[in-house]
């Protein structure tokens, strides 16, 4: 048995926390977002296992003109950021060749395939398993040509474990319904699911963290380097797992990795459910994504959320309102069964420019571990990113291999 300290308290740590317990170790989670505002808890709910092919490719460099905000696209490129994200795109038009994007498919394709099953297994572990959903997913296109192809380019994509339908004529009227624009085509997931409230998600980690025996301490993690080793200030821990999400690259930098990780900021505005005038956002739909908008809306227990934009800029800038404005636009413009008064939300997804996690030990300091740049993908792969660490904290041969990885890779 060993004693670990984990630095960060999302979705990603608080399953990490789990599966360590689980496996008869001494855990403490170090985590100051006690307010639960980090992009673990803010993002679309969607246990997205379709998303094999990493946006770090050609086809994304290529479209990248048409989906700039300034034309009406999600993808923002701030003029106060572009230190950040000149360096951070030049690596990603790198990890863009074709070369390159392969090994990444060929890296994701089976944490993707084991995403679901851990996703099963934990839930049933932690006693709530009605916050699952395994009910896919819709995407739709109001325009003919956006239809065309749109649909062509999902039925030949690499989805992994999901699988693409054409929408039955019944689903297609119904996706109708939700707004005033006629719907020219749709196409419905299976594999893929949702988190049904992530509020609740939140706190049946944590109360399973602590039955388990875990402590959280309400602190800022902070590492100090010494004799080839860390140690969090103010936690007795053997071993450290970082995972901090944007934050990880100060503290793996500190120790002397290089993290060239940018804070990719993403918008939502919710409102109640119970507050619709007139129509309403069927309970049990899945999410659906308004692919032409670039936006994804997800119904919660008691909410319905909007949410949409890859911004690039840093981790403590101020929100651009424009883009709650616009989310409150296509809404309004699509005639969606959503009213406000709008509740509004920015936080930062931890992305590093192949658009793959870094998951491994580090080579700088013997007892310290990590687990963090899981890009769009955070939620859906955070338990099976928990039984890697927990196999390779407690000095097993992890289940899938670890070597694509390894943040060794940007040195």
């Amino acid at each position: 048995m060993r004693s670990i300290g984990i630095v960060g308290g999302g979705v990603v740590g608080l399953c990490a926390g789990i599966a360590l317990l689980d496996a008869g170790h001494q855990v403490a989670i170090v985590d100051d977002d006690m307010e639960g505002r980090a992009a673990s808890w803010g993002n679309a709910g969607h246990i997205a296992v379709e998303q094999v092919e990493p946006l770090a490719s050609m086809e994304m460099v290529r479209s990248l003109p048409r989906r700039l905000f300034l034309r009406g696209g999600p993808l923002g490129f701030p003029p106060s950021a572009v230190a950040e994200w000149v360096p951070f795109g030049l690596r990603l038009l790198g990890a863009a060749r074709p070369a390159r994007f392969r090994k990444g498919c060929e890296a994701l394709s089976p944490l993707l395939a084991e995403s679901m099953p851990a996703w099963i297994s934990l839930v049933e572990r932690i006693g709530a398993a009605e916050l699952l959903r395994q009910n896919g997913h819709f995407v739709l296109w109001h325009g003919e040509r956006a239809a065309r192809e749109g649909k062509t380019s999902w039925l030949t994509a690499e989805t992994g474990s999901a699988r693409v339908h054409a929408a039955s004529d019944a689903e297609r009227a119904m996706l109708a319904r939700l707004g005033r624009e006629p719907v020219a085509d749709a196409i419905r997931f299976s594999g893929s699911g949702q988190i049904a409230d992530l509020g609740e998600l939140r706190q049946a980690l944590r109360n399973a963290f602590t039955e388990r025996g875990g402590t959280i301490v309400a602190q800022r993690g902070e590492l100090r380097a010494a004799g080839g080793r860390v140690e969090i200030a103010g936690v007795d821990a053997e071993q450290v797992l970082v995972c901090a999400g944007v934050r990880s690259r100060e503290l793996m930098e500190h120790v002397g990795h290089k993290v060239p990780m940018i804070a990719e900021r993403g918008y939502h505005i919710r409102a109640d459910a119970n507050h619709l005038e007139g129509k309403h956002w069927p309970a049990d739909l899945p999410p659906v994504v308004f692919e032409e908008r670039s936006m994804i809306v997800t119904r919660y227990r008691n909410e319905v959320q909007a949410a949409s934009f890859v911004e690039l800029g840093k981790v403590d800038a101020p929100a651009d309102p424009r883009k709650w404005e616009r989310l409150e636009r296509h809404v309004a413009e699509l005639g969606l069964p959503i009213a406000g008064p709008f509740r509004r939300w920015m936080g930062c997804r931890p992305t590093l420019p192949d658009y793959l996690p870094a998951i491994g030990r580090s080579t700088k300091a013997s007892n310290l571990f990590y687990a963090f740049g899981h890009q769009h993908l955070g939620l859906t792969l955070a338990p099976i990113t928990a039984r890697l660490v927990a196999s390779m904290v407690g000095g097993g041969q992890p289940e899938l291999p670890l070597a694509p990885f390894d943040i060794q890779r940007f040195a």
